[in-house]
């Protein structure tokens, strides 16, 4: 009734019950592994077996060791301070548990793991049996001695050895799971031992260490480590938050030297600084890796030809005008249409249109036009590939909800999404690089590669309201800006070089000198 009205005894009994159970995790390692050369229905079997012989192992060993301590008459002197049995068992206990801790720790902080290994047939039971009573012997040592240091009462430290057996029996499979999956409770409840084995040792000189300061410091140790515990799984939850491609795809990048900002740090187990991270790939490299992770969340406007830079052909014109524009413009397929191109009539190769007309004088809308292939202005690049694959080569149109053409999309630029631009013949590169920090960029650059290109963030918009830096420039403007007018974005300086037919033609970029925060 002492022991049970005894507020120290039960902290104590749940200190020792929670280390008991964290020291017995080796055992069952050892055991699972040992088991794993049983046949499949022995193994259970073999698992209560070994832990039962654990749990009678340690309290046997719990009494001699409890009465060996009791031994107080000294046995010899040394440097006029006298030595006992018990002496000699704090000694002893407490510098193999500072050295069990600290090659625990070694191996914890080195990522050195036990594995078993693999056997091609199954264990006899008994031979299994013998190497867990063998184990059992050598992996109780830690738990007595830790009773021994953190308890007076032997009925406590066989309470704590029971329970904690029990424990271990019902849920060795999540106890496992969950140490395995929380590296910080081991480490602070080897920390725990090298405070108990010093707390041994220097008993075993002569010199008393109040329990409760003992208990003091591993309950304030718990109640932090509980904290940081919620505060991981509170990280873990806000990280639940976003799409696992995109978690992904952002750490892939990062890995590749992309650049990452402050926000998408936080939270985050791995935030080795950027310029730590080894130059492993080149920019050409993480360019398309880039272009690859990005295509999920791309619209298809941000990669498509748009509208005003269609080549297609009339009908209604005169045959020898369509063979001259076929001709000039250095393209495998055309939009083929009547009067306007919101009228298509269908989807044709160059070489079938020219082998008409110079056979027959006309186009034959028969058997040279292919039915033309919708889709959606709002599918993502990523899906885009399947109706590109089932379209065989020929390119596909993209309309709005009310129909009307915005523009045409081929596998090429899928292809220029993850790579960069290959420009026709009478095109030339969007985004010219015209001296250090200096660059000339088309109004319909496309916002995903001039970010790779700046290797900056921001500039695509999240909601989809454009795609190309003309549209980010009026959105920022709030109107189609003049020749001349300029803004700032991040460290860069982007100033409107020329207005074509009420959009944006040219912009010059170039890198501020200054880093600091700069007023738009």
């Amino acid at each position: 009734m002492e022991l049970l009205m005894d507020p120290a005894a039960w902290i104590g009994l749940a200190t020792l019950v929670v280390l008991e159970i964290v020291l017995g995790i080796d055992n069952l390692i050892f055991i699972a592994i040992l088991v794993e050369k049983l046949p499949p229905h022995q193994r259970d079997r073999a698992r209560v077996i070994g832990l039962g012989l654990a749990l009678l192992m340690r309290l046997g060993l719990l009494s001699v060791i409890s009465w060996i301590v009791t031994l107080t008459t000294p046995l010899f002197s040394l440097f006029g301070h006298g030595f006992s049995g018990r002496s000699l068992i704090l000694l002893v206990g407490g510098l193999f548990l500072l050295f069990k801790a600290t090659t625990e720790l070694h191996e914890r902080l080195e990522g050195v793991s036990h594995k078993g290994s693999a056997s091609g047939g199954y264990a006899s039971f008994g031979v299994v049996v013998t190497q867990i009573v063998v184990l059992d012997a050598v992996f109780s040592l830690d738990a007595v001695i830790t009773a021994v240091g953190m308890v007076d009462q032997l009925p406590v430290m066989m309470a704590a050895v029971i329970i904690s057996i029990g424990v271990m029996l019902v849920a060795s499979k999540p106890l496992t799971r969950f140490v395995n999956a929380h590296p910080t409770v081991v480490v602070l409840c080897l920390s725990f031992l090298l405070m108990i084995g010093l707390s041994l040792f220097a008993e075993g000189l002569g010199f008393h260490l109040p329990k409760g300061y003992l208990y003091a410091a591993i309950g304030f140790s718990i109640m932090i480590e509980a904290l940081n515990q919620i505060a991981r799984r509170n990280i873990v939850r806000e990280q639940a938050r976003f799409p696992m491609r995109e978690r992904t795809s952002k750490a892939v990048l990062r890995l590749l030297g992309g650049r990452q900002s402050q926000e998408e740090h936080i939270g985050e187990l791995a935030n080795t600084p950027e310029s730590m991270l080894p130059a492993t790939f080149a920019p050409e490299e993480r360019s398309m890796v880039s272009g690859v992770l990005t295509l999920a969340e791309r619209n298809v406007r941000s990669i498509m030809t748009h509208r005003s830079d269609i080549s297609w052909v009339n009908l209604d014109e005169d045959p020898e005008k369509i063979r001259k524009k076929l001709l000039e413009v250095p393209h495998g397929y055309f939009p083929v249409c009547r009067g306007s191109m919101d009228n298509v009539v269908g989807v044709a190769r160059v070489k079938d249109l020219l082998g008409d007309l110079i056979r027959d004088g006309k186009i034959d809308e028969k058997n040279s036009l292919r039915t033309p292939i919708y889709v959606p202005e709002s599918i993502t690049a990523i899906n885009l590939i399947e109706t590109l694959r089932r379209a065989s080569g020929q390119i596909v149109l993209v309309s709005d909800e009310f129909g009307e053409l915005l523009g045409v999309v081929s596998p090429i630029d899928i292809l220029e999404a993850i790579a960069g631009e290959f420009p026709d013949e009478d095109e030339t590169m969007e985004i010219q690089a015209t001296g250090p920090g200096q660059w000339t960029v088309a109004g319909s650059a496309d916002l995903h590669q001039l970010e790779i290109a700046l290797q900056t963030e921001g500039l695509v918009s999240v909601e989809g309201d454009y795609a190309s830096l003309g549209g980010y420039m009026i959105s920022r403007f709030g109107r189609l800006p003049v020749e001349g007018e300029t803004l700032i974005h991040e460290q860069f300086e982007l100033r409107v070089a020329s207005i074509e037919e009420q959009r944006i033609g040219t912009v010059h970029i170039r890198r501020l000198e200054h880093t600091g925060p700069i007023e738009t």
